[in-house]
């Protein structure tokens, strides 16, 4: 099975539609398929509900997709970065179902390994609980949440394969294996496209069995999210 795809338009050719889940990986700008997400813009798919940590920014990443109101709800933990997120919550025009992170990164590798729900103490006596099914075990109070699968997942490696063995590089690593595994169509987008075998098979995080389709992309963006220099 022909796995590597020569751009991401080509990826995503036929399988994305309008009203899907789309789970993307990466934090902030860290390890975030840009090429991926920008092809995904281009081809004017709309109602979507996006899982990923945060949005991006204003200009970049996840925030190329609020600014053409291809978006309809975030699935989020984090959204603090950009405007124009901001300005469409607080209109009404985008649903939000905030998520703590740690729930979030959980819900997404209980979605992967089949887990329909679990318990947690994150959220309860807050927001987060309402109307979720709570409940109390040794004397201490629990939220259910539920596990998430999505139709399609976008992520971002380092290093793969053309069987879509991948390896994530440092803090890139973040969202990613667990947003690759919670759905049953993943698409990776690569910095460096090697050979089977290239890959120390105990270097792998994410085997090339939950991966779909690759994509090389040879010129990533490394942006900074808050650049910070002295005066």
């Amino acid at each position: 099975m022909k796995k590597v795809y020569p751009d991401a338009a080509t990826a995503l050719a036929g399988v994305v539609k309008d009203g899907m889940t789309i789970a993307v990986g990466g934090f902030g700008l860290c390890g975030i398929p840009e090429a991926l997400i920008a092809a995904l813009r281009d081809t004017g798919v709309k109602d979507l509900t996006v899982v990923s940590n945060n949005a991006g920014v204003d200009d970049f990443g996840l925030g190329v997709l609020l600014k053409t109101r291809q978006v309809k709800k975030m699935v989020s933990s984090y959204v603090g970065e950009n405007k124009e997120f901001e300005r469409q919550y607080l209109a009404g025009e985008l649903e939000l179902e905030f998520t703590p992170q740690g729930t979030l990164a959980e819900r997404l590798r209980a979605g992967g390994a089949g887990i329909p729900a679990f318990y947690t103490k994150t959220g309860y006596g807050t927001i987060v609980a309402q109307g979720k099914e709570t409940r109390q075990f040794d004397g201490e109070h629990f939220v259910m949440e539920r596990g998430l699968v999505a139709d399609l997942s976008l992520v971002k490696a380092w290093k793969g394969d053309t069987q879509g063995n991948l390896v994530y590089r440092m803090t890139a690593r973040n969202f990613n294996p667990m947003v690759a595994t919670a759905s049953k169509m993943t698409i990776a987008e690569v910095e460096h496209l090697v050979e089977p075998g290239s890959i120390d098979p105990d270097h792998i995080h994410t085997p090339g069995i939950f991966v779909k389709r690759v994509v090389h992309n040879t010129v990533p963006e490394r942006r900074i999210e808050q650049r910070t220099v002295r005066k």
